[in-house]
Parts: structure tokens; C-alpha cells; sequence
């Protein structure tokens, strides 16, 4: 059974998840939500991020390795009243003054037996006796039966308690609101603006029988193999059993390259007129520069990082090499300043936006042009 809705970048899943948030504090409305998502696509990141954004303690259940008792709790004999009484599991939200998650991964992989358990969660907010409070958000989360994973089929009962998300891997998306933000390697963000088809091949490797595909969640493990493993025949053997061979042979082609030419850290401490030489000479190359010094940017350097990125625009004026005439020099640089600003603006650096002379210069060029 297919989710017949739009399918949304995980920066929009996000975005969504938190109006709802929202609009429940609010009091204007309460929902349960569902993600849908291919394995790896970063449901369970969006979840945290929107823990940490509205600051709410996240309960996070697994349901496939759970039974119905474990949300119902213990039950016990109360010979006072001759009743039997359950004890609340730990695992649900209680407190009625502080904002909390309850999210439910892995829905559509839990047990059939399970899920009339989960039904009360999702449409009554409680399981048995114990009702959660006004203050609980509901999420779930799962695959669908047709992405490779383990999964059920979600019946109409279940799926009409649920207001449905369906996350797809987008480039664009994952590069400006996970990768640059959490430090992802230049290697692996350059390879992937330039190869956004690369992303997420779920599809394509189940068409082929393969096991192994690329993900959100295995391209930031190849960025974790590339800070950690220095050895190059080690890094290639485990960036392949992570990627696939095809990928990863063509992702590795570049990441010497990268490693040869980009300098990013040495850039920024040399003087201006020694600069002009460090800079790489390949659109691989200078895309990777691009990101580390957005990654760099700190209140110390953040002003030889727009001198830096700046001069992107203008390589094919001072550098011989043929390669700089053929380049988008311009779109680069401007692609640069919008990642690097949008930073600055969540570090309180926007300042040294104001006094930057190769900025101004940089913003006039695009004002006479036309292009602001």
C-alpha cells in the first residue's frame, strides 16, 4: 500500500513536525504523526532535532523489541480494593508541566499483536489506564514493505490515526541542514552537490538485488571513516562496505584529489597575496574548500574566511590554469556566502559581514550586475 502523499525533504518534515509542535502547546490541536522514510533516510535525526529544538525529553520506543505489557505496564493485586492496579511503565511521559516526545519507531515492523496496544496511544493518548499528558507530542515512525525492510502493512485503522509524512532523501536539503551544520566531511559534501543522485540509491539497489545502497545515514559514516581511518587501503575497503563498490570507487577517485589540493586551514593563515596559489584548480576541489571554511568559521577566523571565499569569484582572472575559465566561479562563491552567512547568523557573526571590505566589494559586483 503506497503513502499517497507529497513527499517532502527532511528539512520540511522538520518544519511541519514543528508547527505541529506548536500548535499543540498552543492548544489549537493535537495529532499523532507518522514519518515515512527509506531506511537511513534520517527520520530518527529529524526527531532529535526536533526534541532539541523544543527542548522536550524524547521517549524513544523501539516497538519491535517490545511486547504489549511493556506499554501497560506491571500489573498488581491491590487487596484493599480487591482490584487489580497497574504501575505505569517508565517508558511513557508523565509529567504534565514539561514538554516531551513519545516516539514510536519502527510502527509498521511492529508485531500485529503489538499494534492494537499502539492504537490507543495514537487516537485516546493512553494505554489502559494511564493517559498521557496534554504536554506529549506523538511520532511514529517506519518502512514500507516495498523499501527491503522488515515490515507490515499499515491497515486503515491504524493509518487513519495519523497525520503521514513521506521523507525522501533530498540533496540540497541534507547538504544546507545537516551536513554543513554538523561538520560532515568537505570530501563527502563536495562529492554529493556535484553527484546529488547519489544521495540515497535504495531503489536502485533492490532493482539490482544489491545489498548495500547510499544513504543519508552512510554517507555521514564515510565522513566519520575519513577523520578516523588514516590508512588509505583500510579507508577504501570499509568507504566500499558502506557505499557499494560503484559508488564508493567513483567517490574515491576524488577524495585523494581533495586531500592533495584543498588547504583550506593553511589558506586562512597565510597572507593575501600568498593565497591565491593554495586555492585548488578543480570544481571538486574548490567546492570542498567551500565547505571546510564554512565548516572553519568561528569568531576568530571568520573574517579570513570571507576574504577567502571571495576571492573564489575571481581565479579565473588571476590564476593561468585553463581549468578556472570553465569553472562557475561566480555560482560557487555566491553558493559560499549563503551557507557561510546562514551560519554566521546562528553564531552572532553577521557583524564581521558589515566590516568586511572583500564583501562589500563582493555584494556591490552583484548589485551592478544586476543579481541582488
Amino acid at each position: 500500500m503506497s503513502v499517497n502523499t507529497s513527499p517532502i525533504s527532511a528539512g520540511q518534515a522538520l518544519d511541519a513536525l514543528a508547527a505541529g509542535f506548536a500548535a499543540q502547546a498552543a492548544g489549537q490541536m493535537t495529532a499523532s504523526w507518522m514519518l515515512h522514510g527509506r531506511p537511513g533516510i534520517g527520520k530518527t535525526d529529524i526527531v532529535q532535532k526536533l526534541a532539541a529544538q523544543t527542548g522536550s525529553r524524547l521517549f524513544d520506543l523501539r516497538l519491535t523489541t517490545i511486547e504489549p505489557q511493556d506499554l501497560r505496564g506491571l500489573p498488581f493485586y491491590d487487596h484493599d480494593t480487591r482490584r487489580t492496579v497497574w504501575y505505569r511503565p517508565e517508558d511513557l511521559p508523565d509529567d504534565p508541566d514539561a514538554p516531551a516526545i513519545l516516539f514510536l519507531d519502527e510502527l509498521t515492523a511492529a508485531s500485529p499483536m503489538l499494534q492494537p496496544t499502539v492504537y490507543g496511544l495514537l487516537q485516546e493518548r493512553r494505554v489502559g489506564p494511564h493517559h498521557l499528558p496534554d504536554s506529549a507530542f506523538i511520532l511514529a515512525a517506519g518502512n514500507a514493505v516495498e523499501d527491503g525492510a522488515v515490515a507490515y502493512e499499515m491497515g486503515t485503522a491504524l493509518s487513519d490515526r495519523l497525520i503521514h509524512l513521506s521523507v525522501r532523501a533530498e540533496a540540497a536539503d541534507w547538504l544546507a541542514r545537516y551536513a554543513v551544520p554538523q561538520g560532515v566531511h568537505p570530501a563527502v559534501t563536495a562529492f554529493i552537490r556535484t553527484r546529488p543522485d547519489l544521495l540515497e540509491t535504495t531503489e536502485d539497489a533492490l532493482r539490482k538485488g544489491q545489498m548495500i545502497a547510499c544513504t543519508p545515514r552512510s554517507w555521514a559514516r564515510v565522513s566519520t571513516i575519513l577523520h578516523t581511518v588514516q590508512d588509505k587501503v583500510l579507508r577504501d575497503i570499509l568507504i566500499a562496505g558502506t557505499l557499494g563498490e560503484a559508488a564508493a570507487a567513483e567517490f574515491i577517485l576524488i577524495v585523494d584529489d581533495i586531500a592533495t589540493t584543498v588547504q583550506a586551514t593553511e589558506m586562512l593563515a597565510a597572507k593575501p597575496a600568498d593565497r591565491i596559489a593554495l586555492y585548488p584548480a578543480s570544481l571538486h576541489g574548490l567546492t570542498a574548500l567551500v565547505y571546510a571554511l564554512v565548516t572553519l568559521a568561528d569568531k576568530d577566523t571568520i573574517d579570513a574566511v570571507i576574504d577567502v571565499m571571495a576571492e573564489v569569484r575571481n581565479l579565473s582572472a588571476q590564476r593561468p590554469e585553463p581549468a578556472f575559465a570553465t569553472l562557475p566561479l561566480g555560482e560557487l562563491c555566491t553558493y559560499g556566502f549563503e551557507l557561510l552567512i546562514d551560519k554566521a547568523l546562528g553564531d552572532g557573526l553577521q557583524e564581521a559581514f558589515r566590516t568586511s571590505r572583500s564583501y562589500a566589494a563582493y555584494a556591490t559586483e552583484r548589485q551592478e550586475a544586476g543579481l541582488v
